[in-house]
Order: structure tokens, then C-alpha cells, then sequence
């Protein structure tokens, strides 16, 4: 007898066996005791971090660099991420971009993507790498990643308008004229894979392409929790609006952090009739269809080969995303 479908693996960007300690964060004495045999993870200003590469191949972890290469006490702006049983991991946020080899390689929905190789690493991006890195580097890229973003936003006091300065190491930002705290935000969004009534798991899939993106680019749907909204009205919510399809048995799959800029993606599963006409939201949603289970696999399958998959051919979402985890799932189970 079938079951309800659930994910198979946590979602790449979940993944983490760092110790945040966050009794660390305002212990300035014990962190700065500790940095000389910390470790650093550089992001540069487009937000990329560099791996070990051979020409060929890249290493699953992260290249970091020894804490004492950047002083005897972690400099301006630099954050805590966290401890292993290797040490503290710090990370340097907006370095210059290294100076190197550029290569072009393929991203999300086939886009091309720059990384640059120099001195044995390439410097790449979360969203395009995160699944190739071990759980500690994907842990820590993860996280230097949405601090770094939220910083970025987070420039100016929201209570007088003043400028901010990173406090607690990166865990909060304090407001330099009336001294207002204020800490990392986090925006939940829900993302959801609705299929047909047919049996348990359905035989079918809604996905849709974006205004913005490729042809032959398909997802899953997602939007934003509005203010006093629950998860699964959300869900109800954005499927309507998006598509025109009413939703039932809306259930929890899962979660994963979306750094792109500051998100949080809540995994749902749903059900709809295939007798509801379409309605892609104008200005937002392209197109949106059915797909079968069969057409599903098949995508995955041309994914392996890339050179081989002709010009609007399905593409579906990149192994960094919770998005193809919950596809996947879906497409190898019983119906």
C-alpha cells in the first residue's frame, strides 16, 4: 500500500554539525583568546567562498585560512560562526575579489554562473555549489552567507534612522545613536509541491515557470508568510493567487535556510483536482501545467547529461534547493 511521500534526505542547505555556541557570542575575553587557532571562512563581495580545486575536481571542504593570518585579534566586522571539535569558525564578510582565472559554469535553471580559480581554489557560490560541500562547510557557508546579507539590509536603525555597527560578533546590530539592538531576521516563506487527487501521492504535478526565468525553467511554487498568517493558509494563499487552484491536505515535508537574502523555505505537500483551470498570476507566473510522473523522471534523467538537453527542454530546480529534494521524492514514489 502506498504512503504519503516524504523527503528522502535533509535538504542540503540544512545540513550542519557546527555548535553555534552561542554563550560565545558576548564573551569578548574567551573569543579573543581563542582566535590565533580559529578558523576563517572568506566570502568575497559577490558572496562566493573558495574551495580546494585540482582543474578538475573540488574538494568537499571549505578553504579556510588560519585566524592569526589576519591578526592577533579578529578585526573589524569580522563573525562567530560557531565550534567544532577543530576549533572556532570565523568568517571575513566582502574580501575583494581574487584575482585569477575566470570560468563560466552552469547555475540554477542552466544559467551561467563566474567563479574565479586562483592558487589552486575556486571561489563559488552557495546556491550553485552548496550540495557538494560537506556538512560543516555547508553549515558555515550557510550562515556567513545570511549574516553577511542580513548586515547588508540592516545599515541603518529602524526606531531613529541612525547608522548601525555589527555588535555580539555578527549575532546582532547596535544602533550608534540611540544604541538599539536589533538581530538577524529571518523571512519565512512556504514552498510546495501540489499533485492530483489520483491515489495517495497523485500522478501528477503543478509546476510553473517564473516571469523572470528561462524557457523550460519549472519549480515548485513558493511565496511569502504575510503578517498573522499561519503556514498553511499560506500555502492555500499562494496557490490560489499564483495559479487559481484551491489546495487540501496541506502537509509539513521539511525546511531549509535560503540565504537569497534572508529567507527560510517551509516544505508543504498538497492536493488539488486536475479539473481546476489554470490562472498564472499575471506579471508573475508564465506558465504553469501539469506534469506527469514520467516527464518528471525524464528531467531528471536530461539533468545528468547537460549538453544534451535541447533548448527549452525541462529543466527543473538545482540540487541546492529544497525544491528538487521534494520533486525528487515525489517522482520515486508509488502513486
Amino acid at each position: 500500500m502506498s504512503t504519503p511521500f516524504q523527503l528522502g534526505s535533509v535538504p542540503a542547505l540544512s545540513r550542519s554539525d557546527v555548535d553555534r555556541a552561542e554563550e560565545l557570542r558576548s564573551d569578548a575575553e574567551r573569543l579573543r583568546a581563542r582566535w590565533p587557532k580559529a578558523n576563517v571562512v572568506v566570502l568575497d563581495v559577490r558572496g562566493r567562498t573558495p574551495v580546494p580545486y585540482d582543474g578538475e575536481r573540488t574538494s568537499p571542504s571549505l578553504a579556510v585560512r588560519d585566524a592569526a593570518a589576519f591578526g592577533e585579534e579578529p578585526p573589524d566586522g569580522a563573525v562567530f560562526l560557531g565550534s567544532t571539535d577543530e576549533g572556532d569558525y570565523w568568517a571575513i564578510l566582502d574580501a575583494d575579489v581574487a584575482d585569477g582565472e575566470t570560468l563560466r559554469l552552469p547555475g540554477r535553471f542552466g544559467a551561467v554562473v563566474e567563479a574565479v580559480v586562483a592558487g589552486g581554489e575556486i571561489w563559488v557560490g552557495l546556491r550553485e555549489h552548496g550540495d557538494q560541500i560537506d556538512d560543516a562547510g555547508a553549515g558555515l557557508f550557510t550562515t556567513a552567507l545570511a549574516l553577511r546579507n542580513w548586515h547588508r539590509r540592516a545599515r541603518f536603525c529602524a526606531k531613529c534612522g541612525g547608522e548601525t555597527r555589527i555588535a555580539q560578533y555578527g549575532w546582532a546590530s547596535r544602533c550608534s545613536s540611540c544604541q538599539r539592538e536589533e538581530y538577524p531576521r529571518t523571512d519565512p516563506a512556504v514552498i510546495c509541491l501540489v499533485h492530483d487527487d489520483v491515489g495517495v501521492n497523485g500522478e501528477h504535478v503543478l509546476l510553473a515557470r517564473g516571469a523572470s526565468w528561462p524557457e523550460g525553467a519549472r519549480s515548485v511554487l513558493a511565496g511569502f508568510v504575510e503578517a498573522g498568517e499561519s503556514l498553511e493558509a499560506c500555502v492555500r494563499r499562494e496557490i490560489f493567487e499564483e495559479v487559481g487552484v484551491d489546495v487540501d491536505n496541506v502537509r509539513y515535508l521539511g525546511s531549509q535556510p535560503w540565504p537569497f537574502p534572508r529567507s527560510i523555505m517551509l516544505g508543504f505537500a498538497a492536493r488539488a483536482s486536475r479539473d481546476q483551470p489554470l490562472r498564472p498570476a499575471d506579471g508573475e507566473i508564465a506558465e504553469a501545467r501539469w506534469y506527469s510522473r514520467a516527464e518528471i523522471n525524464a528531467g531528471f534523467a536530461r539533468a545528468e547529461q547537460p549538453d544534451d538537453v535541447e533548448p527549452g527542454a525541462l529543466r527543473l530546480p538545482g540540487n541546492s534547493s529544497i525544491a528538487r529534494m521534494m520533486l525528487l521524492a515525489w517522482a520515486q514514489a508509488r502513486p
